[in-house]
């Protein structure tokens, strides 16, 4: 039976990367996203290849829509061997003081509630996995704490210390969770932050992805680490 694995923010960049790289190494890809023609198109490239997907348009604010999914993969296959936490969104780049509660509330939503709402509904999933591993996408942000950045950066922060407190209540268990922070990478929401930015400069989200994939592997012992390239 192949293995299961959950990725977020599938429909493209990183996420689409790696749920493509895993389809081709036998994974059967869960692909969430909010975009449903792109989740579409995806999952022709993937059966193309000989690989298969179930598709989950799916906005991952709609916490009830996550625990309904736990539920139907539950029924379907009774474990997940992996989560890939990709998922995020950049908000304004703006002074702190400036930050409306609005906007401080929608990146904390996306890139933090939503990723521990996949932890609560996905656990005991991936506890049911004789390898369950699971990655979540931070950034450098959270550590370099750049001018205007605040929203961002504060919501990764947060969650690498909720991924690496998770991680340490696993380390008993077969589940193993990691942080993974890409650095510049060839995607939207660069292009977004650094609109001068040559994007050929930079690495393609394919150069990425097996990165995440190996952290994915039952093999993989780290846990409650930050991991970069190389």
């Amino acid at each position: 039976m192949s293995r299961t694995v959950l990725v977020t923010g599938a429909s493209r960049g990183i996420g689409r990367a790696t749920a493509k790289l895993l389809a081709r190494e036998g994974w059967h890809v869960i692909a969430a996203g909010r975009a449903q023609r792109a989740l579409e198109e995806l999952d022709d490239e993937i059966r193309s290849e000989g690989g298969a997907a179930t598709l989950v348009p799916l906005d991952l604010k709609d916490g009830g829509g996550i625990d309904r999914l736990g539920a139907a993969l539950f029924e379907r296959w009774g474990r997940l061997d992996g989560l890939v936490g990709n998922a995020a969104v950049l908000g304004p780049l703006t002074p702190v003081h400036q930050a409306t509660p609005g906007v401080m509330a929608e990146v904390l939503a996306v890139n933090v509630h939503a990723n521990h709402r996949l932890i609560r509904s996905f656990h005991p999933l991936l506890r049911a996995s004789d390898a369950g591993r699971a990655v979540f996408l931070t950034s450098g942000a959270a550590q370099f704490a750049p001018a205007y950045w605040g929203p961002y950066s504060s919501s990764k922060a947060a969650l690498e210390v909720l991924v690496r407190t998770y991680a340490a209540e696993c380390a008993i268990t077969p589940v193993r969770a990691n942080l993974f922070s890409p650095g510049p990478v060839r995607t939207a929401m660069r292009a977004k932050a650094f609109p001068g930015e040559d994007p050929e400069t930079l690495p393609h989200p394919d150069d990425i992805a097996p990165h995440i994939v190996a952290l994915l592997q039952p093999s993989c012992e780290r846990n409650g680490e930050i991991v970069s390239p190389g």
